[in-house]
């Protein structure tokens, strides 16, 4: 009952949609040539499950007959050997790009050229990367892992990051559906637009305040009598 949760700010400057065409031939040297799955996280195994990810992306290839790839953007982190060697051991190699790191300036770009954003990480303090893909127009498939659930405040397919089918059902629905993309992108824009650092900075300030104000007559008399001011 006494912790108040404040969401995180997004820069919505930087964050927001763009012109797709333009934001694929910007970037057209370093991601696939064709539609493609976005994941933007380090390549660490197992934390960020990019493995169940890979597993998910050969069951959709195969249930859909698509020609979407898969682009993984983030440096090697711990593990990052396990999913190399996985990448090569697929099927679909061809159709799976590791981007490496992604700089900060090229971010907003490349949610935007993506068809779909995925983030099936199994754990996350806050997790930046699905709301601002949100932000940027992409429609979300989300873990609802850690924080993940309540971050994509109902405007993610939530999937069960454990699952690879779970993953691969999720991307066959929305690859078939533009209807259920659209929907996905109209909430993920609201729920964006919902996380501002002007509110988390005033939020902030009213527990301060709330905080330093007496919780009770007596503990306001008392204060009076100290020379406290309200």
């Amino acid at each position: 009952a006494r912790i108040r949760v404040i969401l995180n700010g997004l820069d919505h400057a930087r964050f927001h949609p763009r012109e797709a065409g333009q934001a694929r031939a910007k970037l057209a040297d370093s991601i696939p040539p064709k539609p493609f799955l976005l994941y933007v996280a380090r390549l660490e195994h197992p934390g960020k499950n990019h493995v169940r990810l890979i597993e998910a992306f050969e069951d959709f290839k195969r249930r859909s007959g698509s020609d979407w790839q898969l682009a993984l953007g983030g440096s090697d982190w711990h593990g990052a050997e396990i999913i190399h060697q996985r990448i090569a051991r697929s099927p679909f190699a061809q159709d799976i790009r590791a981007l490496g790191f992604v700089a900060d300036e090229h971010l907003p770009d490349l949610y935007t050229a993506a068809s779909l954003f995925v983030y099936p990480s199994l754990y996350e303090g806050f997790g930046m990367p699905p709301v601002e893909a949100m932000a940027c127009a992409c429609p979300v498939i989300c873990s609802d892992r850690g924080s993940l659930g309540e971050v994509a405040g109902g405007a993610a397919r939530i999937i069960d990051p454990e699952k690879s089918e779970s993953i691969s059902t999720a991307l066959l629905d929305l690859y078939r559906s533009a209807t259920e993309r659209e929907e996905w992108i109209k909430k993920g824009l609201k729920r964006a637009g919902e996380l501002s650092w002007t509110r988390a900075a005033r939020e902030t300030l009213e527990v301060y305040a709330r905080t330093a104000r007496p919780s009770s007559a007596a503990e306001g008399k008392a204060a009076a009598r100290a020379g406290v001011p309200r």
